[in-house]
């Protein structure tokens, strides 16, 4: 074990990510499992769920780090599933824009419960002191922008 409190730090929020993501790993799996999606589609239509807007395709694939073409061919696959509309931006009609449909934010929603349960269920085990502690040694993490300038 290293003495490096960052490095102690690190190591203790991976282990916690990782029994989190196998703990749900099961049941987030067959909320998409069925839908015959990719790793690719369901990321962007998980993507997708944090905006309550139409987004330009564009848009989608820089954030998501695809090729506009990429994203197109996935987004049709979500379009023929009927997770995703698509529609054209009535300010400019070349530019087509997305949003997930009621079903795909459902998906979504069952996803990410799969997760918050999973983290249910790990803290189950604590006790009332332990879930304090851990509320107030996270205070640092759910800041809104953490502070990048002290990194080296």
């Amino acid at each position: 074990m290293s003495d490096d409190p960052r490095t102690c730090a690190f190591d203790a929020v991976r282990e916690f990510l990782g029994r989190v993501f196998t703990t749900a790993e099961g049941e987030s799996l067959e909320s998409v499992a069925g839908l015959n999606l990719s790793f690719t589609q369901a990321r962007l239509a998980f993507w997708l769920a944090h905006h309550d807007h139409p987004v330009a395709i564009g848009d989608v694939a820089d954030a998501v780090g695809l090729s506009a073409a990429a994203t197109g061919r996935n987004i049709e696959h979500l379009v023929r599933k009927r997770l995703i509309e698509r529609t054209e931006n009535p300010e400019d009609r070349r530019v087509k824009l997305v949003a997930l449909t009621e079903r795909g934010r459902e998906l979504a929603r069952a996803h990410l419960k799969s997760k918050e349960d999973a983290v249910r269920t790990l803290l189950g085990d604590l006790d009332t002191a332990e879930c304090l502690a851990l509320v107030e040694a996270l205070k640092p993490l759910t800041k809104e922008e953490p502070d990048v300038s002290k990194s080296s």
